[in-house]
């Protein structure tokens, strides 16, 4: 096994142990689950020259937090936590760093992107891995849980580009959901189309559209995307997802585009895992989308 020549210098590792955005407990614990799971002597055996861990945001507790309005709990302190992410992101970004985010729920998206658009001016070209399409509005949410509308968020506040942005992955989409999808334009990928085209298809495809004219691209990769019998330790699974070579494929792909300029892992629940499995895997992800490579 070897590992091929990485333009990356550096990366910058930040954890967002934030769990606001989701009905079940235990996502905060994500970024130590990963960071057990080995992420940076994996990093460090890729050959990258220096990885800066600039360590957990200071997130609330919901026992300690007031939920406010009941169609999106939480939002403001959310949105302040997002706020400094935002400020991280931009930091390591401007510092020559790709970033690595690591959550909590996916609520959390909604800081790097900003921060992404902070750093270069405009947002990035994002892939969002994911079972559910996360683009409720607080109004059409059945929920009001946060994490199911990072998307919204971020489309409405110009941190994502629609033109830009393609999901991959979908099984598990809200009626609602469908509509502002049409709406706001977002390429989709269902698991039915990921079966009919092939990974290799749709990442050829999904690497064009957010790749456009060179500019980089942002993956957010929802562990609940892949199928439960690999991934356990996520809070909302959903069978019939993606397999543990399509899930690698994704990232190799991204890197072998030579655009990736950050990652995002999120929604892994160490108290759902085995033996943490989801976090193994999800280091394993992170180091492909970094150039590990089987040959």
């Amino acid at each position: 096994m070897s590992t091929a020549l990485l333009p990356v210098k550096r990366v910058d590792v930040v954890g967002v142990p934030m769990d606001l955005g989701a009905s079940r407990r235990g996502v905060d614990m994500g970024p130590s689950a990963v960071r057990y799971a080995k992420l940076q002597e994996r990093l460090h055996r890729l050959g990258i020259p220096t990885i800066v861990d600039r360590g957990n945001l200071v997130v609330p507790i919901p026992e300690a937090t007031d939920e406010q309005d009941a169609s999106a709990k939480y939002l403001s302190v959310i949105n302040s936590v997002c706020n400094d992410l935002a400020a991280i992101v931009k930091d390591a970004v401007q510092a020559g760093g790709l970033p690595i985010v690591l959550g909590g729920d996916h609520s959390i998206a909604v800081g790097t992107l900003d921060g992404l658009t902070r750093a270069r001016g405009e947002p990035p070209g994002l892939v969002w891995i994911d079972a559910h399409a996360d683009i409720n509005s607080p109004d059409s949410s059945p929920t009001g849980n946060v994490h199911g509308m990072p998307l919204y968020f971020a489309l409405r506040k110009g941190f994502a580009d629609p033109a830009r942005t393609v999901q991959i992955g979908l099984r598990d989409v809200d009626q609602n959901e469908k509509e502002l999808l049409r709406e706001f334009g977002v390429k989709t990928y269902t698991m039915t189309d990921v079966d009919k085209l092939g990974m290799v298809s749709v990442m050829n495809q999904a690497r064009s559209i957010a790749g456009v004219r060179g500019k980089p691209i942002h993956v957010s990769f929802d562990m609940d995307a892949i199928d439960p019998s690999e991934a356990p330790g996520t809070g909302t699974p959903v069978k019939g997802g993606l397999s543990y070579r399509e899930s690698h494929l994704v990232m190799e792909m991204l890197y072998e585009s030579g655009q990736l300029g950050s990652i995002e892992i999120v929604e892994i629940n160490p108290i759902l895992d085995h033996r943490n499995q989801t976090a193994t895997l999800a280091v394993g992800l992170i180091c492909s989308a970094l150039g590990k490579s089987i040959l």
